[in-house]
């Protein structure tokens, strides 16, 4: 059975790991030169199954209108009137209460245990390599209100069988002493212990070398035009080479898998959220991170990776545009400079910008389309990584028509059909 995976970032590989695992003939399109070049290149580093959570929240609306009034504000929303944008809003705002966001955030915390689950597993098969630490990653709260609403979480994490611990200033510098001389900003954190760190980059790159080495095909430079379908079946794909026949095609492009959907009559709400990340090289690892602290306040992570210190945060809704201006890099500067400033030199900070691909419930969509042989992969947003190996796993068998290990019912783009 021949199957195409679309997309070669850190979906798509562990996509194209876990088929051709179970035998199938696989190949991989993209339109970049190489893996890992767009979202997946230089994103925050973490592997966070402890803090998936859907940002529709009870709450999140007052909030968006306090952060658009800050300096250093976690989200900014264009002023350009885009129908998408609106659409997509309106959807996320509908899920912005108690049962939904109960809801949401199981679906995801399952997904994403059972994804670290199979990195675990990863490792152990082909002990790849990607600067990985399983340091668990610290939230930390400036404000007394953020100590008390980590409390709905915790009931969360605690019904699941999530591994936390709520710590104290002086249980956090013992943790993460490089944040002794900040520590007075800090009324309290809460540490997912499960919680993992490493390149994402490196990691595709590792995967990739393992894929060709299982017999995966990549097609590199390879611009997708469109899918090929007839009477409600899946033909192949069509790339600027001309018709490729496969038997089975997985979508995995992130964000611009809706517009490719689109011509099928396949409506997903994903859009892409824009976020921005620094790294710079560590001089004096007395303050530094150890593992990942997330600080609550900005929405902004910094991670330890090797001899670099890699933070990233903001959401920006401004449509599929790329730009990097300086005002958009300041809240992450300030974050650095703020908690781990005396260890390291942000004037040789390196910026990156990149596209997540959001749903409004923060759960990706995985499984079948709708059209016989056509499959989706995508909408992970922010944790991309996070939840990788664990769609890939769901995919793998439902497409080899194996039980899946979690409920793939939750995870299917029906939830959005009326």
């Amino acid at each position: 059975m021949k199957i195409c995976v679309l997309g070669a970032g850190v979906v798509g590989l562990t996509t194209a790991y876990y088929l051709v695992k179970k035998g199938f003939q696989v190949t991989v399109i993209d339109r970049q030169p190489g893996v890992a070049l767009e979202t997946s290149f230089a994103n925050a580093g973490q592997i966070s199954p402890g803090y998936s959570a859907p940002w529709a929240a009870p709450g999140i609306p007052l909030k968006a209108i306090k952060w658009l009034m800050q300096k250093h504000a976690p989200l900014r929303v264009s002023a350009e009137p885009e129908i998408k944008k609106i659409s997509w809003m309106v959807k996320m705002l509908g899920q912005c209460n108690n049962d939904a966001y109960s809801v949401n955030k199981s679906r995801m915390m399952a997904l994403a245990e059972y994804s670290r689950d199979q990195f675990i597993s990863l490792r152990k098969d082909i002990g790849i390599q990607y600067q990985d630490g399983q340091g668990g990653t610290l939230q930390l709260f400036r404000k007394e209100e953020q100590v008390d609403a980590a409390e709905k979480d915790i009931k969360v994490l605690k019904a699941l069988g999530v591994p936390h611990q709520v710590l104290s200033p002086e249980q956090i510098v013992e943790l993460e002493p490089g944040l002794r001389l900040v520590i007075e900003k800090f009324k309290g954190g809460l540490r997912l212990t499960g919680d993992e760190t490493g390149d994402c980059y490196l990691f595709c790159q590792s995967l990739k070398e393992t894929c060709e080495e299982m017999g995966v095909t990549f097609q590199f430079n390879s611009d997708i035009k469109s899918l090929s379908t007839q009477a409600n079946k899946l033909n192949g794909v069509i790339t600027e080479q001309g018709l490729q026949v496969f038997d089975s095609v997985v979508v995995c492009l992130g964000s611009y898998s809706k517009e490719l959907l689109k011509a099928c009559d396949i409506d997903i709400p994903v859009y892409p959220v824009k976020g921005y990340s620094l790294t710079v090289p560590i001089l004096d690892a007395a303050y530094a991170p150890i593992s990942t602290v997330m600080d609550e306040t900005y929405k902004v992570a910094v991670t330890r990776l090797g001899g670099r210190i890699r933070a990233a945060g903001t959401a920006e809704l401004t449509g599929y545009n790329l730009d990097l201006p300086k005002s958009r890099t300041e809240t992450i500067s300030h974050v650095v400079n703020d908690l781990f400033g005396k260890g390291c030199d942000l004037s040789e900070a390196e910026y990156w910008t990149g596209l997540r691909p959001m749903t409004p419930d923060g759960t990706p969509v995985v499984g079948a389309s709708g059209i016989d042989g056509l499959y989706l992969n995508t909408g992970h947003g922010t944790l991309g990584w996070t939840m990788s190996c664990g769609s890939a796993a769901v995919i793998a068998d439902i497409i080899a028509g194996d039980e899946t290990q979690i409920n793939s019912q939750d995870l299917s783009v029906k939830r959005y059909k009326k």
